[in-house]
């Protein structure tokens, strides 16, 4: 990651990444398909509009992975390899911990959330049980997750992309076996979850436990160096932060959705798959652009910095531009995979449509926000976020929405608060860059 050129090495780090974060969303995809061909509308409703809870609840925890890859990939840069074993095992054991710290957050806080959020009675009950049993699965969940991080640090994608291959085949086989044979439902398609969390885990346990270099695994030596912790956790939780931010808007804007009744909660939860397999694009040069710059700055190489941001930003446009594209073209088809009643289908076309038109600008404020977290400038990115994302879409749900309630204005919002979020990153980036240029310039 240090020399030579870039863009090979960019695209063999992303494409990897891209492929299991998309596989992973295609098998995740099942819950909702399964269901919602065979359980019903209700039950699709359940299941797929609790993602917002999902995601408000974990968050924080996921951003820590992120500082996790950002500080070992500092440590890599710099060759310090006592530290990069510090770091792993100090991540690890933060991995375990967050993950059973979230099976009594999911579990105390699923039905408040759900009533806050004006959940139908006819889909509330079915929406509990999915969210508490998901919520089981959390340790497994975060291990997976953090052990990623751990071997992305490295430059490693293709093994965590073989643990979701595996993990996604059992998940979509229990699926069909819980769902259709046994008639289980929500439970079923939860139960199903939490054991593909299991094998990954599992599997990502075996690679770190038989690494052959300084992200070795020793279960005798998980420990918090606390030195360690705090850089994971100053980087981490701001980039958690960000998430979190996000899916509080995300929760209010589903509120929303909820008030259009339990066909708008279904077609919105089955256009909104299409919308993750887009996001994980991105995600995919997100995750690049952190490992090449955080290694790259640690070893005082800002000009190839600033190349890997340029590579990263152009190429997650390029490729999210072409599959939105391909989703809106084909919507009629696409939606069609996870529900044939046609009320259901009429929202999730709308929903499709005015998002994944402008699916490639978030590309700007994301790229943006990981180029600053690899540089170690994590706050600033959270702070724009809030301003961008959640102040603004509260204050359209509060005018804008008010005065004009219909589904169409709601989606609205979205391209809107993305586009004002990339402009304020963008800027950021470009201001930071030139601070940390100057201060190199001086100190040479």
């Amino acid at each position: 990651m240090l020399n030579g050129p870039l863009l090979k090495k960019i695209l063999l780090f992303a494409l990897p990444l891209a492929a299991s974060s998309v596989l992973q969303q295609f098998f995740n995809s099942a819950d909702v398909a399964v269901v919602g061909h065979f359980a019903g509308s209700e039950a699709l409703a359940a299941v797929g509009s609790n993602t917002p809870i999902i995601n408000l609840l974990i968050n924080i925890f996921v951003g820590m992975s992120v500082g996790a890859n950002v500080v070992i990939g500092m440590f890599l840069g710099q060759k310090k390899e006592e530290q990069v074993s510090r770091a792993v095992h100090t991540v690890m054991l933060l991995s375990v911990v967050t993950g059973i710290a979230l099976i009594f957050i999911g579990w105390f806080l699923t039905a408040p959330l759900l009533e806050l959020i004006k959940t139908p009675e006819n889909v509330i009950g079915l929406a509990s049980v999915y969210l508490r049993i998901y919520f089981m699965g959390m340790p497994f969940f975060m291990f997976y997750n953090f052990g990623a991080a751990v071997l992305r640090s490295r430059g490693d994608t293709n093994r965590p992309l073989l643990c979701l291959i595996v993990s996604g085949v059992v998940n979509v086989l229990l699926n069909l076996f819980f769902v259709i044979v046994l008639g289980m439902g929500v439970a079923g398609v939860g139960i199903a979850t939490l054991i593909a969390n299991a094998v990954s885990a599992s599997m990502i346990a075996c690679f770190l436990l038989g690494e052959r270099s300084s992200l070795r695994l020793y279960p005798s030596k998980l420990s918090f160096n606390v030195p360690i912790l705090l850089r994971v956790i100053k980087i981490g939780v701001p980039a958690g932060i960000q998430g979190m931010i996000f899916s509080f808007s995300n929760v209010c804007i589903q509120s929303a959705i909820n008030s259009f009744g339990p066909d708008a909660m279904a077609g919105s939860a089955a256009a909104q798959n299409f919308e993750f397999f887009s996001y994980f694009v991105i995600n995919s040069f997100n995750q690049a652009a952190v490992t090449f710059i955080s290694q790259n700055f640690g070893a005082g190489k800002m000009d190839r910095c600033s190349k890997v941001y340029r590579l990263c930003m152009i190429s997650s446009f390029v490729m999210t531009g072409i599959m939105s594209s391909s989703f809106v073209l084909g919507r009629n088809i696409f939606l069609r995979f996870y529900t044939s009643d046609e009320r259901v289908l009429v929202y999730g076309a709308m929903r499709l449509v005015f998002i994944e038109s402008f699916g490639a600008i978030p590309c700007s404020y994301e790229i943006s926000a990981s180029a600053l977290r690899g540089m170690g400038y994590s706050m600033l990115p959270a702070v724009l976020t809030m301003i961008g994302s959640c102040l603004l879409r509260i204050v359209w749900l509060l005018t804008v929405f008010k005065i004009f309630p219909d589904f169409r204005v709601l989606m609205a919002v979205y391209p809107f608060s993305w586009l004002v979020t990339g402009i304020m990153l963008i800027a950021a980036y470009i201001i930071i860059r030139k601070k940390l240029v100057c201060v190199q310039t001086q100190k040479k």
